[in-house]
């Protein structure tokens, strides 16, 4: 077993990737926020083992003891039977909450090839700077460069916005740092794809992988909430041929409330490269929303992270909704400071605020 530890360094290359046309490597790459991985909450990691074993190479977020993902690649090796590696970054953060971010894949498809740094930071944009690292598949020689990113939750949505526009600076260093491969950002975002914050990304060549559906499980059991978990790929660099949502409760045969308690309250994404097969033995794609975000929100029995959705409600009104109820109307939400007749009918023009 390889074990990696990183170190923030500041490298600066003079180069830019010159592709004539998308690399086909064979893996699948994951991406999952493990909820608090490494506290004592109940995490059962033979369940995540059980749906990780599912993809060759994987960004793990919320890390908080690098200890936890020891033990994670331990479960992997006992239920594959095959080898497995991991590095864990140091702590990132700017308060006294810190959290760290991981890689971890498969040895007999995906090696470690060079750069595992913590983004500098020089405008100090990032609450939790990136981790980066590039890595080569095994079978073709052809190397990814991966960045791991959880964007701050923060009070609204405004305070997601300038960490993800900030991304467009993260994907042009990385071409400098990873001259000729291919690029990708994946982690939790905190923001569904199609907000206008990503716009500086999108102008740089990058696209979402994952455009329909959501990643975060409600506390309703089969629904899921927001899309803020996904991948970031220049489609004419690399060869992206299947990506979605893996909906691990139902294959594990759990509940929603149990998956939240045990493993994680966000469910993990993958994409595929060339002919990669995804391991796991269900999953949702990107193109089937069903059981997510077209469900409508109850304001009298939907989580707060569901209630957020809607404009004009950031985490404190989300609690003053779950604080309020019974509502008998939309229109009642002028009674939370705040919420004016203009603001309450924004909300109820959306149409996604369930009859009453």
């Amino acid at each position: 077993m390889t074990r990696v530890r990183s170190a923030a360094t500041g490298l600066t290359l003079a180069a830019t990737i010159a592709l004539t046309g998308p690399v086909a490597a064979d893996m699948t790459i994951g991406s999952w926020n493990l909820q608090h991985l490494g506290w004592d909450n109940g995490k059962q990691l033979d369940r995540v083992a059980q749906i990780a074993q599912g993809a060759d190479l994987w960004a793990l977020e919320e890390v908080m003891n690098s200890d936890a993902v020891t033990q994670l690649e331990h479960q992997l090796e006992q239920q594959t039977g095959e080898q497995w590696s991991s590095m864990t970054s140091h702590e990132v953060g700017r308060s006294s909450y810190q959290e760290s971010y991981a890689y971890l894949w498969r040895d007999s498809v995906v090696e470690y090839t060079k750069g595992a740094a913590v983004y500098m930071d020089p405008g100090d944009e990032f609450a939790r700077e990136p981790y980066l690292a590039e890595f080569r598949d095994k079978d073709d020689g052809q190397t990814v460069a991966m960045a791991a990113v959880h964007i701050v939750y923060g009070d609204s949505r405004s305070d997601r916005t300038p960490e993800v526009r900030e991304l467009a600076s993260i994907w042009q260093w990385m071409s400098e740092v990873y001259p000729d491969t291919p690029r990708i950002i994946t982690g939790d975002f905190n923001l569904s794809p199609d907000n206008a914050a990503w716009q500086p990304l999108r102008e740089q060549g990058a696209q979402p992988a994952i455009t329909s559906g959501a990643s975060t499980l409600s506390e309703t059991d089969g629904q899921y909430a927001h899309l803020y978990d996904n991948f970031w790929y220049d489609s004419t660099a690399l060869d992206v041929t299947g990506n979605g949502i893996v909906q691990y409760p139902k294959l594990l045969g759990i509940t929603n409330e149990e998956g939240r308690s045990t493993v994680s309250d966000h469910a993990p994404i993958y994409l595929t490269i060339g002919d990669a097969k995804p391991g796991f033995s269900s999953s949702e794609t990107s193109g089937d929303s069903s059981g997510s975000a077209a469900d409508c929100i109850d304001l009298n029995s939907s989580s707060a992270e569901r209630l957020d959705v809607l404009p004009n409600i950031g985490p404190a009104r989300a609690q003053d909704i779950i604080d309020g109820r019974p509502w008998q109307s939309v229109s009642d939400l002028t009674r939370i400071d705040g919420i004016g007749p203009a603001r309450m009918r924004e909300i109820q023009s959306t149409g996604e605020v369930c009859s009453i």
